[in-house]
């Protein structure tokens, strides 16, 4: 194993134009490691309730996921629901149970503790902060927030992020989080409170890298037709910190990861859920990230 991933393993309830899913495997840190898991060897930590049904386990551990940091507790799993517009670029959440999640508490298993690569989901500063304290031998880390920890956790966020090399976030977050509405002076002062390398996430219009006063900028793959565009930003995330984990983490590499990143993201809006990671192989993966420099040369 090489990299650890920290997250919500959760059930969705989704409905979008092409249909409606009623129960459906989902979660940050599900899609992070499901997309990783084709560049690296991942181990999770996250909770479940009594109700986490096998065949998902099972469907995990098939991608050679680890489980150890897997906890079961009494109660029933982190559930969400929501319902996307018709051009699916927003989405209204109707349902919120954290069940079990509600009192998680990450401790990592002593196999993971020395592991050089984190991701830490969209969870509580102070609980991202913990994860971190408690590994011996990074060689990068970073994770995703969100507008909430930004505005009502803020000392919180800024004392996690102090540790970490890489943020993903969005153009709103990082606007919010940095004081700055220009998105290159946002970058800066963002690197100044710990990350040297920042991520816009922009969703359909592709991503943002910053590093060292370096940009670099994607475009969004487009598809013929968008199924659900649950969890592809955390598949996005996925494919960042699979691909870094394979070596080095030079400005050619972050360009390559930033790229990968928008592959993962792009195949997850394929399917409802996870289910394009049932069928999807690397060299699919590949056949993509060749397109993408296609599209992208001059």
């Amino acid at each position: 194993m090489a990299l650890v991933v920290v997250g919500s393993v959760a059930y969705d309830g989704v409905e979008t134009p092409h249909g409606k899913v009623e129960r459906m495997l989902g979660g940050a840190c599900t899609y992070i490691s499901l997309a990783a898991s084709y560049f690296t060897e991942v181990g999770i930590v996250a909770v479940v309730g009594e109700d986490f049904d096998p065949a998902d386990r099972a469907f995990l551990a098939r991608r050679k996921i680890g489980l150890e940091g897997l906890e079961t507790k009494p109660g029933k799993t982190f559930f969400w629901s929501g319902v996307y517009s018709q051009d699916m670029n927003d989405r209204t959440t109707l349902r919120t149970d954290l069940n079990v999640f509600a009192e998680f508490q990450p401790v990592l298993p002593a196999s993971y503790r020395s592991q050089p690569y984190l991701l830490l989901g969209n969870i509580q500063p102070a609980l991202q902060q913990s994860v971190r304290a408690q590994m011996s031998a990074l060689r990068l880390a970073g994770g995703d927030t969100m507008n909430y920890w930004i505005q009502d956790y803020r000392e919180e966020l800024l004392a996690a992020i102090r540790h970490w090399d890489f943020l993903l976030i969005n153009d709103g977050e990082a606007r919010m989080l940095s004081g700055e509405h220009n998105l290159r002076r946002a970058a800066r002062a963002i690197a100044r409170m710990g990350p040297s390398t920042l991520v816009i996430k922009r969703g359909e219009h592709g991503a943002l890298l910053f590093h060292q006063d370096r940009l670099f900028a994607a475009p969004g793959y487009l598809l013929d037709d968008v199924c659900d565009p649950t969890g592809a930003g955390d598949c996005f995330a996925g494919g960042f910190i699979g691909y870094l984990s394979q070596g080095q983490a030079e400005w050619q590499d972050l360009c390559r990861a930033v790229i990968y990143g928008s592959v993962m993201g792009s195949f997850c809006c394929e399917r409802f859920g996870v289910e394009r990671f049932r069928t999807l192989t690397r060299a699919e993966i590949d056949a993509r990230f060749e397109e993408f420099r296609r599209i992208t040369e001059f």
